[in-house]
């Protein structure tokens, strides 16, 4: 079998998505993964895709395809929003009532999470950044040195922070900032938290406008539905299979 190149080698450690894997992905050793969960999760995820795309379209809400991947990819990035603000929220709490020995522990683990959060963050401020300054429009480029460092620049933006972003973006959102990091219990509490949070955003936004009333609450009232259901029975699989429960870990064992 013919070796892998330099480039490609290169690729494989320093490209967008496995740097993004190795920021965003939970990878404390030890920590339980139920495969039929995350099965679940994608599942509920797909469906919930392609039904809002059914009704986007089918109700004029968006006029094509793409209009319904710049809405997702907009939702998305408000449920960031929501999660930046919830998690740091739910690590001072489980701080304040951990034990003081479980507690140190605790904000050690929260380290992985909240750099996640920093790194999604940094990386979007790079694009405002480069209009803002100019930059993206060749301000800069008043010789042939900062030509070639503005083309340079340009690049890396578009081929390296562009995938990063997306790719953090969903894993984000998939692994919830990696907070399983944290404790296993995390992860669905948090959750359930912002999905809710996000129902107040869509009734104060008017989201679903234009839809018959009675699939506009199935729209509104889905996503957080669904996402309780399946973090509900996260938990109490993790109770039931594995003996973890959230409490306990706080007070006890700090698995």
């Amino acid at each position: 079998m013919r070796r892998a190149g330099p480039l490609r080698r290169l690729g494989r450690v320093v490209g967008p998505v496995p740097v993004g894997r190795r920021i965003f992905l939970p990878s404390r050793p030890g920590r339980v993964e139920d495969a039929r969960v995350a099965r679940i999760q994608k599942m509920r995820t797909l469906v919930g895709l392609a039904a809002f795309s059914f009704v986007a379209l089918s109700y004029r809400l968006a006029g094509t395809l793409k209009d319904v991947a710049e809405d997702r990819f907009d939702q998305s990035w408000y449920s960031i929003l929501a999660l930046a603000v919830t998690l740091p929220l739910v690590i001072a709490a489980l701080a304040a009532f951990a034990l003081p020995a479980r507690r140190r522990e605790l904000l050690r683990r929260a380290l992985g999470p909240l750099g996640a959060m920093f790194a999604i963050f940094a990386g979007m401020v790079v694009f405002p950044a480069s209009v803002l300054t100019g930059f993206s429009a060749g301000r800069f480029a008043v010789n042939p040195f900062m030509t070639v460092v503005t083309a340079i620049g340009l690049l890396f933006t578009v081929a390296w922070v562009l995938p990063f972003v997306i790719y953090g973006v969903a894993m984000s959102l998939v692994h919830v900032f990696r907070s399983a990091d944290i404790h296993e219990t995390v992860p669905p509490l948090v959750a359930m938290t912002v999905v809710w949070e996000m129902l107040l955003v869509d009734l104060v936004t008017g989201a679903y406008e234009g839809v018959p009333e009675a699939l506009r609450v199935v729209m509104l009232l889905g996503a957080p539905v669904s996402v309780t259901l399946v973090g509900m029975w996260e938990l109490r699989r993790l109770r039931l299979h594995y003996n973890l429960r959230l409490r306990g870990a706080l007070m006890r064992d700090m698995r």
